[in-house]
C-alpha cells in the first residue's frame, strides 16, 4: 500500500480507501463485509469511509463492529453527515448547528467510537447559513470528537469561502470527497483549482464509473445477476442514476479493456491508477463485495501510467466524458445524462 498527506494536513491516508457506502447493510450479509475489511487491512488499507445516510445508519454499525479490537491509533475513520433526510424530522438532513452536533454523537455511537478521524459534509446545504455550519465543525473537533473536517461534492466557490471560515476558528478545512474518474470530470474545471488554492486535498469516490470501468456491464447485454446493478434496487439506482449503463459508455469502456491489457493491468487497476495520477487527489474510496474485488483494486497504488498511455485513454472515452463544472451543484440533472 501506499499513503498520502490529505491537502496541506497531516493526515495520512492510505491511498485505496475502502468504502462502504450501498454494501455493508444493504447488498452484503456482515459476514461478507467483515471478510472485505479484513482483507482490507491485510493490504495494508488503513483508513475507512461511511456516512450516517449509508443504509440508515447500519453501515457505520457493521463497520465499528468489525473494526472493533484492532488499534485504533493505527486507522483513520471518516464519515459524514447531511442529506439523510427523515420523515417527521425537519431537522434531519441539514448542516445546521443541532443537527451537527446531535449527528456525531449518534454516528460516535454507531462506530463505538470516541472520535472519527475526518468529519465530512454530505453534499452543501444552502438552507443553513455556511457560517454556522462550518462553526459547528470547528466545534466539533475542539471537542475532541473529531480530528479533522471536510466536505463532499462542494463546489468550489464553497470550498473557497469555508477553508477561509475554518481556518480563521483555527480549525483548517483539509478534505473535498468527490466523484472524479475517467468518465466524470466536472470538478477539474474549477474544484481542483479551489482546492489546490486553499490547501484541501481530494478523496475521490466512484473512480470505477459504480462499476462500469470494470468491462463487466456490456452493451446489448443483460446486467450480470451478481454485479452491484443487478443485486439489488440500491445498486441499480446508484449506477443508473449516472447514466453509466448507457451504450455509448459502455461502447467506450469497451475500447478500454486492449489498452489495460496491453499495459498488463485490469480494467479496475487502469482506472483507478488514472485518477490516482491526478495532482490533488489524495487517495480514491473502493468498495467491494468480495475480498479479491478489493486485493484487486488496491494493486492500483503501484501503476504509473505513462503519458502516452493516458492520452490514448483519453481519446478512448472522449465522446463520454462528462465534465461540465455545473454538475458540481446539481450532480443529478439533465446534463448528466448522455
Amino acid at each position: 500500500m501506499k499513503y498520502a498527506r490529505v491537502g496541506e494536513s497531516g493526515l495520512v491516508v492510505s491511498r485505496i480507501i475502502y468504502g462502504n457506502a450501498i454494501t455493508h447493510g444493504d447488498q452484503i450479509d456482515e459476514t461478507a463485509a467483515r471478510e472485505c475489511i479484513r482483507a482490507a487491512l491485510d493490504s495494508g488499507i488503513t483508513t475507512f469511509d461511511t456516512a450516517d445516510l449509508y443504509a440508515e445508519g447500519r453501515a457505520e454499525e457493521i463497520l465499528g463492529r468489525a473494526l472493533a479490537g484492532e488499534r485504533r491509533e493505527e486507522l483513520v475513520i471518516c464519515t459524514k453527515v447531511g442529506r439523510w433526510a427523515r420523515p417527521g424530522d425537519p431537522n434531519a438532513g441539514l448542516l445546521s448547528r443541532k443537527h451537527v452536533t446531535e449527528s456525531i454523537d449518534a454516528s460516535l455511537r454507531r462506530l463505538g467510537l470516541d472520535h472519527v478521524d475526518l468529519y465530512q459534509a454530505h453534499r452543501h446545504d444552502p438552507r443553513t447559513p455556511l457560517e454556522e455550519t462550518v462553526a459547528a465543525f470547528a466545534d466539533v473537533v475542539k471537542s475532541g470528537k473529531a480530528h479533522y473536517i471536510g466536505v463532499s461534492e462542494w463546489p468550489g466557490d464553497r470550498i473557497r469561502a469555508a477553508a477561509r471560515m475554518a481556518r480563521d476558528l483555527g480549525v483548517p478545512l483539509v478534505a473535498n470527497q468527490s466523484q472524479y474518474s475517467v468518465l466524470w470530470r466536472v470538478i477539474e474545471a474549477d474544484v481542483l483549482p479551489a482546492s489546490r488554492e486553499s490547501g484541501v486535498g481530494q478523496i475521490a469516490w466512484m473512480p470505477l464509473a459504480g462499476g462500469a470501468l470494470t468491462g463487466k456491464y456490456r452493451a446489448g447485454e443483460a446486467v450480470p445477476a451478481d454485479s452491484r446493478a443487478g443485486a439489488g434496487a440500491s445498486g441499480a439506482k446508484s449506477i443508473g442514476r449516472w447514466d453509466y449503463l448507457n451504450e455509448k459508455v459502455l461502447a467506450a469502456v469497451a475500447d478500454l479493456a486492449p489498452l489495460a491489457t496491453e499495459a498488463g493491468l485490469t480494467l479496475p487497476q487502469l482506472a483507478i491508477a488514472w485518477v490516482l495520477r491526478t495532482a490533488g487527489v489524495s487517495a480514491a474510496v473502493v468498495g467491494a463485495s468480495r475480498p479479491a474485488q478489493l486485493l484487486e483494486n488496491a494493486g492500483a497504488v503501484d501503476v504509473l501510467l505513462d503519458e502516452a498511455l493516458v492520452r490514448r485513454v483519453d481519446a478512448a472515452v472522449a465522446a463520454v466524458v462528462r465534465a461540465d463544472a455545473s454538475l458540481t451543484l446539481d450532480p443529478l440533472g439533465p446534463a448528466a445524462r448522455l
